[in-house]
């Protein structure tokens, strides 16, 4: 990996459904584009050497959504599984799938993704996450209820303790989150992972979000000096 780049990156994929209706068209026009810059983001991830890549694909809250939408999304997760998974498992891409920890993903969806995360869980060139049926809450209330169940005490409930207790506690934390369409907001993702990431929100709908702005955000975290909190300059701490 290029010196400097982060090691872990995270896309929020926020704006298909804008996209279609600033076009005149269905919402699911929007997802079914969408799935173009998902191809171009893995593809300039593994080119430039990022290593753990997760894409925010579907929230917990998603579920409120007309069914009609549900079950598009879905099915279109379905094909892309069906249609990506020989060329990422060549690839040595590590798939994972982060969420569906309620059991409401469809039977046939949910065996698909059990089959490509089988299928590739030896691979270890780049680590691709989708976090479907995510929640960050609901991620970290279940890493709770884990710590309960096991009778740790009280005293030995520490950071590590609930972060090895999450559903995939060698994930490491997230540098860079980007979020596409300019909204700038957490929105329940992965909230334990991005204590520390540098966060960027290009105004781009994410159908149109592809590797030329991709890399432009990576270049720009290069830019960036992460801090975690701390102060490294004498006249920033005297403005506080």
């Amino acid at each position: 990996m290029a010196a400097g780049l982060p090691r872990h990156v995270a896309c929020v994929m926020d704006g298909n459904g804008r996209w279609a209706e600033q076009r005149g068209r269905e919402r699911t026009e929007g997802h079914r584009v969408g799935e173009g810059s998902v191809v171009d983001v893995i593809e300039t991830s593994y080119a430039c050497g990022v290593k753990w890549l997760t894409l925010y694909a579907f929230s917990t809250e998603n579920w409120t959504r007309p069914d009609e939408e549900v079950a598009f999304l879905m099915g279109l997760v379905q094909r892309a599984l069906r249609k990506h998974a020989a060329s990422l498992h060549l690839r040595g891409i590590r798939c994972r799938f982060l969420g569906g920890e309620d059991g409401r993903i469809p039977p046939s969806l949910a065996r698909d993704i059990a089959d490509i995360v089988e299928l590739t869980s030896g691979n270890t060139r780049m680590t691709l996450t989708v976090a479907f049926d995510h929640g960050g809450r609901d991620a970290i209330v279940h890493a709770a209820r884990a710590l309960v169940r096991e009778g740790v005490p009280e005293d030995a409930v520490t950071e590590e303790a609930l972060a090895a207790r999450f559903q995939y506690p060698d994930t490491p934390d997230i540098d860079l989150v980007i979020r596409t369409s300019g909204e700038q907001r957490v929105s329940n993702f992965m909230l334990w992972q991005v204590a520390y990431a540098e966060w960027m929100f290009p105004p781009t709908l994410w159908p149109d979000f592809r590797a030329e702005e991709y890399r432009a955000c990576l270049e720009e975290y290069r830019r960036r000096k992460r801090r975690y909190g701390g102060l490294d300059r004498i006249d920033e701490m005297e403005m506080i």
